[in-house]
């Protein structure tokens, strides 16, 4: 008689190991109970998608606050899919973002005593693993061809039952040990699969740190636990890696909740303490008809975090907005905190949303505005050439060119207690500051003639700028320079504020608002722009009057 040790000896012969020499070779970690060890756990199958920015920042925040260990372990069983060098590229990505590993696989090396961190080099503790499994009679061979899966798929959905190898549906589990044996000697093709011992019609209780104690079925399919090509699957490399990886808490999306069964079941099943759970909400979007889905690879230009990166995004920013999705009480905290020192923010599952969030590009455009407002002009430079070098080869060479000069552009009302905000990403920063520069200004305006208020002539805007050319003195303060403002729109009409104007405005030609537009629509080609008594002084007066002509000339 074949006993079950037989069959796992002729498909292993060369494994010698036992699960013991495992346990010894990477033994528990010596940290205490409160410090947590968390992974990050990528395929490199493209993009960093911004949900999983958002499951590695909560996966770092939770080791990095109980001073436990955050690693990285590469998931690359899916060979089809690969994409070479999307692994080194998604950690080179998590490194903006101020999410660095402690531990395991960092691109083109690795760190700590508990590797392989690429699950493709793990295959000796794999086999290890099934080999036991083999032996205890709880996985076996599955000879099952594509084509046979396919007809018990066809059977069952025509049977209205559910689809999977289970149960009576799973043949090869019924095989005798003699029939495996002779199969495998004839070459034949096989997987070997997990014999489960579940029903589905039973419950389980599970306890998720984020969504709490619940019920869900138990599993009792039999699943493909290593591969014809001899890497294995997912579901069992999970559970292995996660083991003699001494991984405390596995934190991932919330639409690996429905696995949630066979993962518990294969711990139970090897005998091993399963980590903590905690599954993440998914970050959502409404689509055209005003409903909520998840953020799509496909679909959604934000779903990758290189969107953020090329738009010019401050990692900060990001970083920030995604808090507010992880805790409720985030966003107070920072505000009071005068959006700094995130890092000091103590996370809680217990304060994460059980539904998903809808992305808001809004409330990410104001973080980034706070954020790049109180860089100094040194920290703004060295950020834009940094981005500009990358993605904005004409704004890399406008700023490159004059570094100072566009230190005195990015500095207007910056070094302040309440500084500007005139900026919210770097993308399109060259179209913002282009005015400042002579030759495009120029540019622009033989392309684009100005855009004054319809309501006055072209001889009261020429009217008004001639007299500004002559009068109007930027030696003075700024609140001495509005009034030198004010009495020259007075001497010409205007009433020196929009409220007098408003009250009466028979008697007034417009007010000094009018008076600035005017002047700030020639010098800068915008109806919008920093605070003009500083793009005056960044200008100089030659040149701001040589503006000035131009369009008095024209």
């Amino acid at each position: 008689m074949v006993t079950d040790k037989e069959i796992a000896e002729l498909i292993f012969p060369e494994v010698k190991e036992t699960i013991e020499d495992l346990e010894k070779r990477y033994p528990q970690r010596n940290l205490s109970s409160f410090q947590e060890v968390t992974r990050f756990a990528p395929s490199p199958t493209g993009f960093l998608h911004t949900g999983s920015l958002f499951t590695s920042l909560i996966c770092h925040k939770v080791a990095k606050d109980s001073n436990g260990i955050f690693y990285v372990r590469l998931e690359d069983t899916d060979t089809k899919r690969e994409i070479e060098g999307s692994g080194a590229e998604l950690l080179n990505q998590l490194k903006l973002f101020g999410i660095e590993p402690s531990e395991g696989y960092l691109g083109d090396h690795e760190i700590g005593n508990y590797g392989p961190y690429i699950q493709s080099n793990r295959a000796d503790i794999y086999k290890v693993v099934i080999k036991h499994l083999l032996e205890q009679g709880k996985a076996y061979p599955c000879f099952c061809s594509s084509q046979a899966l396919d007809e018990i798929r066809a059977k069952q959905e025509k049977a209205k039952i559910i689809p999977g190898y289970y149960g009576p549906f799973a043949k090869c589990r019924y095989l005798t040990n003699e029939e495996k044996k002779e199969r495998i000697i004839n070459g034949e093709p096989y997987v070997i699969r997990f014999k489960s011992s579940g029903n589905h019609l039973r419950k389980i209780k599970v306890h998720d740190l984020v969504h709490g104690d619940f019920e869900i079925a138990q599993n009792d399919m039999d699943i493909v636990i290593l591969k014809s090509d001899g890497l294995p699957t997912y579901h069992f490399a999970h559970a292995c890696d996660d083991h003699f990886m001494r991984t405390t808490t596995v934190i991932r999306g919330e639409e690996w909740i429905a696995s949630l069964p066979i993962h518990i079941e294969l711990f139970e099943t090897l005998g091993w303490k399963a980590p903590n759970y905690a599954h993440l909400p998914v970050i959502m979007k409404l689509d055209e008809s005003g409903h909520k889905r998840k953020l799509s690879k496909r679909l959604d230009s934000e779903a990758a975090v290189s969107y953020f990166l090329k738009d010019g995004y401050p990692s900060e920013a990001l970083i920030m907005y995604l808090m507010t999705i992880a805790n409720s009480n985030f966003e107070e905290w920072i505000f009071e905190h005068k959006f700094e020192h995130m890092e000091e923010f103590n996370f809680s599952f217990n304060k994460m949303s059980l539904e998903g969030a809808l992305f808001d590009m809004g409330k990410l455009n104001f973080f980034s505005k706070e954020i790049l407002s109180k860089k100094s002009k040194e920290e703004m430079l060295d950020m834009v050439l940094t981005y500009s070098k990358t993605y904005d080869q004409k704004l890399y060479d406008l700023v490159s060119s004059n570094p100072d000069y566009f230190k005195e552009i990015i500095n207007i009302e910056r070094e302040k207690e309440n500084p500007r905000k005139d900026y919210e990403k770097l993308g399109g920063l060259y179209d913002l500051i282009s005015f400042f520069y002579k030759d495009l200004y120029d540019q622009k305006l033989k392309e684009q003639p100005l855009e004054y208020n319809p309501k006055f002539s072209k001889d009261d805007i020429k009217e008004v700028l001639k007299a500004l050319k002559d009068k109007l003195d930027t030696s003075l303060d700024e609140q001495g320079w509005f009034n030198n403002m004010k009495e020259i729109g007075i001497s010409l009409g205007y009433a020196s504020s929009g409220k007098d104007y408003k009250a009466n405005p028979e008697a007034y030609k417009g007010s000094v608002s009018d008076i600035a537009e005017m002047l700030r629509i020639t010098l800068t080609g915008k109806k919008n722009s920093p605070n003009l008594y500083y793009v005056m002084k960044v200008l100089k007066t030659d040149e701001w009057k040589r503006r000035i002509d131009l369009v008095l000339n024209s």
